[in-house]
C-alpha cells in the first residue's frame, strides 16, 4: 500500500471527524467563488449604472474573506494535526522514516482540501445564479438572463484555496520534525494549571470595558477624549475593547466560577462541581478563544447590523430629502398616467448672503408659497412674519455640529431669524437644501431671477422609474423619488448582500473553532467520563454537565458580543439619527439562531463520542 492510498484510508476512516471542517472550507469557498463570479462578470456592470460599483465592493470584501479564511483553516488544521500526533508518533515508534510520516500527512491535507475545492465550486457553479438573485433583489434589478460561467473566477479561486491549502499540507509534513517522540505521545494530555481569581485583572477588566462603552457613547463634540485624540479615538476604543474582554474572561470568570464552586448548596446538586472544576482547569487557554470570538461575534454583529439598519431606513431617508415624486426647473410638462395625485408649482429666487467670510447661495421663497408648502406635510405657520423677520429652512441641520443662525443680511439689510425649520419641504436636489423665506413684499422688491418649480406627488411613487427616465431627458434640475430609491437600493443592496455572506462566514468560522475546541477537550476527558458512567451516574446527568460546559463556552463570548455590538450601534444610529433597533434586533436573532444550532450540533457530537467510549 502506497503513502497516498494509505492517506485516502485514513480519511474515509475518520470522514465523521472531518465533515465540519469540511463542511466550514467548502462553505468558504462556496461563498468566495460566488464572490469572484460576481467580480468578473461583465453583464452585472451593464444591468444598472450603480451596479458597476459592485465590482470594487467585490474586490475588497473578496481579499478580506481570502486572509480570514486562510486563518481559519489554519486553525482548523491546527486542531487536526493535534488528534493525530499521537498515531503520527506511533508511526515513528513502528520505524517509518519522518520524512515518508511527513509525506502521509501532506498528502492527506491536499486531499481534504482539493475534495473541498472541488465540492465547493461546483456547489458555487450550482448556487451561483440564485445568489445573484437574491443580490439582484436586495438591488431591486429586475433580470431574466441568467449569470455565465466565469473561468476568470474559477481558476482565481483554485490558486487561493490552493495556495492556502498547499501552505496547511506543508505545515503538517513538519509536525513530525517538530515535536520529540516523547511530546507527540502525550499532546492530548497537556493542559494548564487551574488558575487563581485576580482581582486587580478583574477590575482592570471592567474598568476597561466602562471606559469604552463610555467613550463610544460620548457626544462626538462635547467628548473631551475625541476632541484630543480626533480619529485615533475609535482605535483606542476597540483596543480598550480587546483588552476588556480578555481580562472578563481571564480573571472575571474565573472569579465567578470559583465563587459559585465555594458555594456547598450549588456546587454538591449533580455534576455542577465537575462543571465548574473543569471550565476552571482550562480557563487560560478558552480566555484567548473566548475573546476571539467575542470580538469576531460584535465585529459581526456591529457590521451587519449597521449595514441592515442602513437598507431598512431607505424609505425614511428618501421621504426627508426627496419628499415629492418628481420636482424640475421650468415650465410644466403633460403627464399621461392615471397616479398622478396631485401637480404644482411655485416660484423661487436665489439670493447670496456673505456669512463668516464665505458666499452662500440660498433659495428664496414668498411666505405665502411656503404657507402653503406646509400644508403638504400637515404643518401650519401659525405666526405670521413680521416686518424684518425671516424664516430659515435648512434639511441638514444637526444641533450637535450645526450653528444656528440668528440673524441674516439680505440685501444689506438685517434679518432676525424668526423661526428655523430643520427639515426639507421640497427636494433638495432641485432647491437646495438651505432656503429662506422672507415676506411677500420683500420678495418682490429684490431683483433677482426668478425661476418656476415644479412638483408632481403620485401614487406607488417607488414604481415610476420609466416615467423618471422620460421627464429626466425633457426637463432641468430633475430630482426623482424613484430615481433616488433605486440608487439608495442598489448601493446599500449590494453592502447588505456582502456583509451578510461575510458575516454568515465569520459565523461560520466561529461555531467551528468552538467546536474544535470542545472536542479536543472532550477527547481529553473521555475517560473520565467512563469513571462516571461506571459509577452509576446517568447519561441524562452527564448530558446536563456536558450541555452546561458548552453553553458557558457559547453563550458568554456571544453575549458579550451582543453587548458590545449594541454600544457600537447605539453611538452609529445616534450618529446617523436613524432608528436602528428593529433591523439590528432582526439582525441578532437571526445571527443567535445560527449559533444555537452550531451549539445543538457539538452537544450531539460530543455526546457521541463519550458514549462510544468503553
Amino acid at each position: 500500500m502506497t503513502l497516498f492510498e494509505l492517506a485516502l484510508k485514513n480519511i474515509r476512516r475518520n470522514l465523521k471527524t472531518y465533515s465540519l471542517y469540511i463542511g466550514s472550507t467548502v462553505f468558504s469557498i462556496l461563498i468566495y467563488f460566488t464572490f469572484a463570479t460576481l467580480k468578473y462578470s461583465g453583464d452585472i456592470e451593464g444591468m444598472a449604472e450603480t451596479s458597476k460599483k459592485i465590482s470594487g465592493v467585490m474586490s475588497g470584501s473578496a481579499f478580506v474573506l481570502m486572509i480570514f479564511v486562510a486563518i481559519f483553516i489554519l486553525y482548523s488544521n491546527s486542531f487536526f494535526m493535534k488528534k493525530r500526533k499521537k498515531e503520527v508518533a506511533l508511526y515513528s515508534l513502528l520505524g517509518v522514516r519522518k520524512k515518508s510520516i511527513g509525506l502521509l500527512l501532506f498528502f492527506e491535507n491536499m486531499v481534504i482540501g482539493l475534495f473541498s475545492l472541488v465540492i465547493g465550486v461546483v456547489l458555487g457553479l450550482a448556487l451561483s445564479n440564485g445568489l445573484l438573485s437574491i443580490l439582484l433583489k436586495l438591488m431591486g434589478i429586475e433580470v431574466v438572463t441568467g449569470l455565465p460561467f466565469s473561468l476568470k473566477a474559477l481558476l482565481h479561486t483554485c490558486l487561493v484555496f490552493f495556495v492556502i491549502f498547499l501552505g496547511t499540507s506543508t505545515l503538517g509534513y513538519r509536525v513530525i520534525y517538530r515535536f520529540k517522540l516523547i511530546e507527540l505521545f502525550q499532546a492530548d494530555k497537556t493542559g494548564e494549571a487551574q488558575p487563581k481569581a485576580k482581582i486587580l485583572a478583574a477590575l482592570g477588566g471592567i474598568i476597561a470595558l466602562s471606559l469604552a462603552y463610555y467613550f463610544a457613547l460620548e457626544d462626538l463634540l462635547t467628548s473631551v477624549v475625541w476632541q484630543k485624540l480626533g480619529l485615533a479615538t475609535p482605535l483606542v476604543i476597540i483596543a480598550l475593547t480587546i483588552v476588556g474582554s480578555y481580562l472578563l474572561f481571564h480573571s472575571v470568570l474565573i472569579y465567578v466560577l470559583l465563587a459559585l464552586k465555594n458555594r456547598p448548596k450549588w456546587a454538591w446538586k449533580g455534576l455542577r462541581m465537575m462543571t465548574a472544576s473543569q471550565l476552571l482547569y482550562r480557563i487560560r487557554g478558552n480566555a484567548k478563544t473566548l475573546t476571539t470570538i467575542a470580538v469576531m461575534s460584535a465585529t459581526t454583529i456591529t457590521a451587519g447590523g449597521a449595514v441592515f439598519g442602513l437598507y431598512y431606513n431607505i424609505d425614511q431617508s428618501i421621504d426627508e430629502y426627496t419628499p415629492y415624486t418628481f420636482m424640475w426647473e421650468g415650465q410644466a410638462v403633460e403627464i399621461e398616467s392615471d397616479d398622478i395625485i396631485s401637480e404644482s408649482s411655485f416660484p423661487v429666487k436665489y439670493v447670496r448672503i456673505l456669512e463668516e467670510g464665505y458666499e452662500m447661495e440660498y433659495a428664496l421663497l414668498k411666505e405665502q408659497d411656503f404657507t402653503q408648502l406646509l400644508t403638504r406635510f400637515e404643518e401650519q405657520n401659525t405666526d405670521a412674519l413680521k416686518e424684518e423677520e425671516i424664516y430659515v429652512v435648512d434639511a441638514f441641520y444637526d444641533e450637535r455640529w450645526s450653528s444656528k443662525k440668528e440673524v441674516m443680511t439680505i440685501d444689506d439689510n438685517e434679518y432676525t431669524v424668526a423661526k428655523l425649520y430643520d427639515r426639507a419641504f421640497w427636494n433638495i436636489a432641485t432647491v437646495g437644501g438651505v432656503a429662506v423665506v422672507v415676506p411677500d413684499h420683500l420678495y418682490e422688491e429684490l431683483a433677482l431671477e426668478e425661476k418656476t418649480i415644479q412638483a408632481v406627488e403620485m401614487e406607488n411613487s417607488k414604481k415610476q422609474l420609466a416615467l423618471s427616465e422620460e421627464l429626466a431627458s425633457k426637463t432641468e434640475s430633475f430630482s426623482s423619488a424613484p430615481m433616488e430609491y433605486q440608487r439608495a437600493i442598489e448601493s446599500s443592496g449590494a453592502l447588505l448582500f456582502v456583509g451578510s455572506f461575510l458575516g454568515l462566514v465569520f459565523l461560520v468560522a466561529t461555531g467551528s473553532i468552538i467546536f474544535f475546541k470542545m472536542l479536543t477537550e472532550v477527547e481529553e476527558d473521555k475517560s473520565k467520563y467512563v469513571v462516571l458512567r461506571k459509577m452509576g451516574v446517568s447519561m441524562k446527568d452527564i448530558k446536563r454537565t456536558i450541555q452546561s460546559q458548552i453553553g458557558v463556552i457559547f453563550a458568554v463570548p456571544l453575549l458579550l458580543g451582543i453587548v458590545h455590538s449594541s454600544v457600537a450601534l447605539m453611538a452609529a444610529s445616534r450618529l446617523f439619527m436613524m432608528d436602528f433597533v428593529v433591523p439590528v434586533m432582526i439582525w441578532m436573532a437571526a445571527y443567535t439562531l445560527i449559533y444555537a444550532v452550531y451549539y445543538i450540533v457539538t452537544v450531539n457530537r460530543v455526546m457521541k463520542m463519550i458514549m462510544n467510549e468503553k
